[in-house]
């Protein structure tokens, strides 16, 4: 589902991401792990692949996308803090995403926040109970991107007005129609795979977020919204992370709250794992690898945790 193509900059190749790399689960600090489990199992159609204690780990396929962590200790986090815009999970086809907004639709009703056509993918947005950005997807086909620019790249992207109704009229299928219509809960292995496509943050402010995603972790810069938002990705991707301001301009590093844990990135070899552990610490950013897993903190104190696919 995200193909990878040649950097889109002409940065060197050591201080970019490999071309491969991918987004992993993301983990959410939760008051209220059976509601949580209940809405991402019975609503977004994510099977439950592990319970243990405090902890529901969810996915498709095996496939690890969310990881819902209790801890009631926490008060809410704020709307205007640093922190989670919204977790991105990209479908394989638009009837894969037709069965989802559906079952949405039907399950929790109240949580729809949206629609979207970006040009380069077509976007639903919702709001989980405890007030977790959700966006399902479906992308284009790459060679409908349109990038502009000689030197560095930017692919277009929009927000243009997308209608729910007709997009379920024309995809929805009679197979997704009777799984959100009975009453049996139980997610079938049948449905098609899913990823995290894409993880959007809160920050305090751009040229901040910029300097730590681009200059420093190594990511490409794809697109911007004036100095209100930026989209970075590797591999050509249109984004793999953005951070924006409408919500949270001047925030601070976060205070522990619910909402966001951990944001995995998954890189192809442990060799790349070690060789970022470098170039961050190279530019005094405290990073801590356990020759596994790379752990490191943005500016808002974000936890980012880099891995070996």
């Amino acid at each position: 589902m995200s193909q990878t193509v040649a950097p889109i900059s002409n940065r060197p190749v050591e201080d970019l991401l490999p071309a491969a790399t991918a987004m992993g689960s993301v983990t959410l600090l939760v008051g209220d792990l059976d509601l949580m489990t209940t809405y991402y199992r019975d609503g977004v159609l994510l099977q439950v692949l592990r319970a243990e204690g405090d902890e529901v780990s969810l996915g498709r396929h095996g496939v690890e996308l969310l990881v819902l962590r209790h801890d009631p200790s926490l008060p809410p986090g704020s709307p205007r803090s640093a922190g989670l815009f919204h977790t991105a999970f990209l479908f394989e086809d638009h009837a894969s995403l037709a069965a989802v907004v559906a079952s949405l639709a039907v399950r929790a009703p109240r949580t729809f926040a949206g629609s979207s056509d970006h040009l380069v993918s077509e976007a639903f947005y919702f709001t989980d109970p405890e007030g977790n950005g959700v966006e399902l997807y479906v992308d284009r086909p790459r060679d409908a991107w349109v990038w502009t620019g000689d030197r560095v790249k930017q692919v277009a992207m929009a927000t243009h007005y997308l209608d729910p109704n007709r997009f379920l009229a024309e995809h929805l299928t009679d197979e997704a129609r009777d799984l959100i219509t009975t009453t049996d809960r139980t997610v079938p292995a049948t449905l098609p795979g899913a990823v995290v496509g894409h993880v959007h943050l809160q920050v305090g402010d751009v040229p901040t977020a910029r300097d730590f995603y681009v200059a420093m972790l190594g990511f490409e810069e794809t697109t911007t919204y004036g100095t209100q938002a930026l989209f970075v990705a590797a591999g050509g991707y249109h984004h793999h992370m953005a951070m924006n301001t409408w919500n949270s301009a001047g925030a601070g590093p976060r205070v522990p709250a619910l909402g966001l844990g951990t944001v995995d990135i998954v890189v192809p070899t442990a060799q790349d794992v070690a060789a970022l552990s470098e170039r961050m610490r190279g530019h005094g950013v405290d990073v801590r690898h356990d020759g596994a897993v790379l752990r490191l903190n943005d500016p808002w104190n974000n936890l980012i945790e880099v891995r070996a696919a």
